[in-house]
């Protein structure tokens, strides 16, 4: 057994009585005590009374909320849009330093934290790490933590459960379709009905919109990034961003499955640049920073030689709250960008040979 082995027992040990002992202190402040907590929303956060308890399994546990909870902390990607557009603002949530304000707070949450009347919940720090803020979540004192689209480990698990009810990912990590996060956090908040009208109704814009351009049904398509030196990072069917597209009635290019090394279950996987000519696809989607980084990609000879990219058939998406915006689909995210992308995405896809 190697030593890291060995300490992993006692660190452990020594984190959970730190947050045990946090969870009491926090429990001797006032009940009534808001600590400067958003207000949850009204209209459709009225919650069905008969709604509670409830128990949510996920992968890692399962979670029983004995009422309505007044004090919703998310974290991961997409539950704090999915607790929003069910009209409740979170006490906190995570922030987004990549697509987000200057509090790190996404435009369409923006939006609609407004449009609630609400004000900016408390932000979590260490997304971009995918540390657990565990101090940061007992000082928010909620009811419930919902991370149902997120890379929890067991160990995070198990300490968010000491300090409320706690909802992770049915499956795997970072693979749950945003229908289920709106399903899952309806269900949890109480707020069923509603959720699954929101959905309904998403689905029903998507399917609306994938109408108007017919040039994109049956088109195949391969969804990347450039993460990487000379390396293309590829997204595997079963990821959102991917499973969004199909929506539109597109079809994840059969290269993707081909190509994949399948030595892990994570989201992606790379191809280098040496290889891309072995991918067969109508159109090449793509994410990046800005335009500059695209152009950038766009002129490198081995991408550059792709037929998708010399035909034209190159859809980027381009700035940081839109690869967001497509990275995390949510009921929120998904008018926020589709209106604005769908349109390039089906000029590209007339170029596609």
């Amino acid at each position: 057994m190697s030593s890291t082995a060995t300490r992993r027992p006692r660190a452990l040990a020594v984190l959970a009585a730190s947050v045990a002992a946090l969870v009491a202190l926090a429990g001797c402040s006032s009940s009534g005590d808001k600590g400067g907590a958003a207000p949850t929303g009204t209209g459709t956060a009225s919650a069905a009374a008969d709604a509670f308890p409830v128990t949510i399994p996920s992968a890692l546990g399962s979670a029983t909320i004995e009422k309505k909870p007044e004090r919703v902390v998310t974290w991961g990607w997409s539950a704090q849009d999915a607790v929003l557009a069910l009209g409740v603002v979170p006490a906190a949530m995570p922030k987004y330093t990549y697509g987000g304000d200057a509090q790190g707070v996404l435009p369409w949450d923006a939006e609609k934290i407004a449009a609630l009347g609400g004000t900016t919940p408390t932000i979590l720090s260490g997304a971009d790490t995918g540390e657990v803020p565990f101090e940061e979540i007992v000082a928010a004192k909620p009811d419930v933590i919902l991370a149902p689209y997120s890379g929890l480990t067991q160990e995070d698990y198990d300490k968010l459960a000491q300090i409320a009810p706690t909802v992770a990912y049915p499956d795997k990590p970072w693979a749950t379709t945003w229908q289920d996060v709106t399903t899952i956090v309806g269900k949890a908040l109480g707020l069923q009905d509603q959720a699954k009208k929101l959905v309904d109704d998403t689905d029903a814009y998507v399917a609306q919109l994938g109408s108007q351009y017919p040039v994109l049904k049956d088109k195949t398509f391969v969804y990347s990034a450039a993460n990487q030196a000379d390396q293309l990072t590829v997204y595997r069917a079963s990821d959102p961003r991917v499973q969004l597209l199909n929506q539109l009635g597109m079809v994840t290019s059969p290269s993707v499955e081909a190509l994949d090394p399948k030595k892990d279950e994570s989201y992606f996987y790379t191809v280098s640049y040496e290889n891309v000519s072995k991918i067969d696809t109508d159109l090449l989607v793509a994410y990046f920073d800005d335009q500059a980084a695209a152009d950038t990609f766009a002129s490198d000879p081995l991408i550059a030689a792709m037929p998708s990219v010399k035909s034209g058939a190159f859809a980027p998406i381009v700035g940081q709250s839109f690869v967001m915006a497509s990275s995390a689909p949510s009921a929120l995210s998904i008018p926020w960008m589709l209106d604005k992308y769908v349109p390039q995405l089906a000029a590209a896809a007339e170029k596609a040979q």
